[in-house]
C-alpha cells in the first residue's frame, strides 16, 4: 500500500511556543505549514510552566492577533526586588528602560496560539509518533510519521523547522563535531517549586540570596502563587513537608518589610536546569528553534522569550526565501540569532551565579556575592544593566 503523502511549504516538528508561533507567523504571510506534536492537545495546554514575557514578546502577540488574553489577564510587572543581607533593593524596569515584563504562564500562551491556529484552519496534528526527517540536505526534504489513527503518512515540504524542545530528535540530524558543536553547563543545584492558594507575597517578583540557598517568590494570579527554593538536585519532593517549605521560605525571604504569605500548597516539583547552546542552529533545509537549540537556567526568565525571538527571525527569513527564492537570510539565520542567545546565556548565568549558594561555598564566597549584589543594585549603571537584559533587547 502506498504511504499517503501531503504537501506543504514548511514542516514543523513540535507544538511548543516556537513551533506554534512560527506556524502562526508564516500563516500571516500566506505560507502553509503543518505542525506535528507527540502529545495530546490536552497535555500541551495542561502542562503548567512559568512564564515571564518580555515586552517584545507581548508586543508581538498583540500585533499578530494572539494577545487579547495576555493583555486582559497578564500581570504587568514594572520591576523586581533583589533581597540579600536582610535588605531589599528594587530594580525599576520602567524608570530605567521605559519597558516592563508580563507574568503570563507558558501554557496560556500555548492555549492562545493553538486556538488561533485552529481558528485559522491551521494544520496542527497532535498525538503523532515515529516522526523522522529525511533528506534535509536536499531541496526536497520529507517527514514521515504515524498519525493519531495509526496510519503512516509522509509530509513533502521545502523547509523543516525543528521545534521539538530540549528532548529534541531533530538536533541530532546535524552531525556532532564535524558540523555541530554543543556547549553545555550543568548546575549543582535545583529548584523546588510549589504552587499555593495564597495571597501575593509581593506585587513584583522577589529574588532572594541567602546563605542557605536562593529563593524566588512569584505569582500566577491574585490567589495562586509560585515559589521556589534552591535545593540539592538529588533531593526529593517527599522530603519536604508543607511546614518545612514555609519555614524555609520565611528564613530566606522575610525581613525589611517582606513576609511570605502562606496558604494551601497544591503542587510540588523539582526542576533541574542547565545551560546549553547548539551551533550552528541549521543545516541544509533544517532549522532549529527554541529549546531544541538552546536552554537557559530559569533565573533570567529567558527560555520562552528566546524561542519567540528565534522564530520571529526564522519566519521573516523563510518568507524572503519563498517570495524571491533568495536564501541569503536563511543562510544567515544562525549568525543572526546566536548573538542574542549568547547574551541571554550570559545574563542567565550571571543571575544564577550571583544569587545561588554553591554547595561548597565558604563564608568568603557568600560575602563576595553580597558585595556583588550591593555593588550592582546600588549603582544606576548596574541596575540599568539588569533591567535592560531582563525586559529584553529588540528582536533581530
Amino acid at each position: 500500500m502506498t504511504t499517503p503523502t501531503v504537501r506543504t511549504r514548511v514542516g514543523i516538528i513540535g507544538a511548543g511556543p516556537a513551533g506554534l508561533m512560527l506556524s502562526h507567523l508564516l500563516h500571516l504571510r500566506g505560507i502553509e505549514s503543518i505542525v506535528l506534536e507527540s502529545r495530546s492537545r490536552e497535555d500541551v495546554e495542561g502542562t503548567i510552566r512559568a512564564g515571564v514575557l518580555e515586552q517584545n514578546t507581548v508586543d508581538l502577540m498583540v500585533d499578530t492577533g494572539v494577545g487579547d488574553r495576555v493583555k486582559a489577564e497578564g500581570l504587568t510587572h514594572s520591576g523586581v526586588e533583589f533581597r540579600f543581607a536582610g535588605q531589599g533593593r528594587r530594580i525599576d524596569f520602567e524608570g530605567l528602560t521605559g519597558r516592563s515584563v508580563t507574568v503570563y504562564p507558558q501554557h496560556e500562551v500555548l492555549t492562545d496560539l493553538i486556538a488561533r491556529r485552529l481558528c485559522d484552519d491551521g494544520d496542527v496534528r497532535f498525538e503523532v509518533s515515529d516522526v523522522a526527517v529525511h533528506d534535509h540536505l536536499s531541496d526536497n526534504p520529507t517527514i514521515s510519521f504515524v498519525g493519531k489513527d495509526g496510519v503512516e503518512e509522509v509530509i513533502a515540504c521545502e523547509l523543516v523547522a525543528g521545534c521539538d524542545g530540549s528532548r529534541t530528535g531533530t538536533r541530532f540530524l546535524i552531525p556532532e563535531n564535524t558540523v555541530r558543536t554543543d556547549h553545555f553547563r550543568q548546575y549543582p543545584f535545583a529548584w523546588f517549586g510549589i504552587l499555593a492558594e495564597a495571597p501575593q507575597t509581593s506585587e513584583e517578583l522577589i529574588y532572594a540570596h541567602h546563605r542557605r540557598g536562593f529563593a524566588l517568590c512569584s505569582t500566577r494570579t491574585a490567589d495562586v502563587q509560585r515559589h521556589y527554593l534552591q535545593v540539592d538536585p538529588e533531593d526529593g519532593v517527599d522530603n519536604w513537608s508543607d511546614d518545612r517549605i514555609w519555614d524555609e521560605l520565611h528564613a530566606r525571604v522575610d525581613g525589611d518589610g517582606a513576609e511570605v504569605k502562606e496558604g494551601k500548597i497544591f503542587s510540588k516539583s523539582i526542576l533541574r536546569f542547565r545551560s546549553f547552546v547548539c551551533e550552528p542552529m541549521q543545516q541544509g533545509r533544517l532549522f532549529l528553534a527554541g529549546d531544541a537549540a538552546h536552554t537557559v537556567p530559569p533565573t533570567g526568565a529567558k527560555g520562552m522569550n528566546l524561542a519567540i525571538a528565534d522564530v520571529y527571525v526564522l519566519a521573516k527569513s523563510m518568507a524572503a526565501y519563498f517570495e524571491s527564492k533568495d536564501d541569503s537570510q536563511l543562510a544567515a539565520y544562525s549568525s543572526t540569532v546566536l548573538p542574542r542567545v549568547w547574551r541571554a546565556q550570559h545574563f542567565s548565568y550571571w543571575m544564577t551565579s550571583m544569587l545561588h549558594t554553591m554547595p561548597d561555598a565558604t563564608t568568603f564566597d557568600v560575602q563576595r556575592q553580597i558585595a556583588e549584589l550591593d555593588t550592582v543594585t546600588r549603582s544606576t549603571a548596574g541596575r540599568t544593566l539588569i533591567a535592560e537584559n531582563y525586559v529584553g533587547v529588540a528582536f533581530g
